[in-house]
């Protein structure tokens, strides 16, 4: 687990930081965004997409980890789980 605390604002805008890596834009962007029938990811954009979470999250993601990624908001909760979190 890392020792910085992040907050909620934080950890928000820098997954649609990443997203926004991926070609996916600001108006296409919400919690309930499906990777596959909204966002329309293919096999380019999970490289890209994970890439960029791994890099600016100083994280490591593995195959399992990532299958449960269905939408936006499964990735904001697995954020959630691996960083130190703050609500402020």
């Amino acid at each position: 687990m890392k020792t910085e605390t992040v907050t909620e604002k934080s950890l928000r805008r820098n997954l649609y930081r990443v997203l926004r890596k991926t070609g996916v834009t600001k108006d296409n962007i919400c919690l309930t965004a499906s990777f596959y029938e909204d966002l329309n990811f293919d096999h380019i954009d999970w490289t890209i997409f994970i890439h960029y979470l791994e890099r600016i999250f100083n994280i490591r993601i593995n195959d399992e980890e990532l299958s449960r990624f269905s939408s936006v908001n499964d990735t904001l909760l697995y954020l959630r789980g691996e960083l130190v979190y703050s609500r402020s």
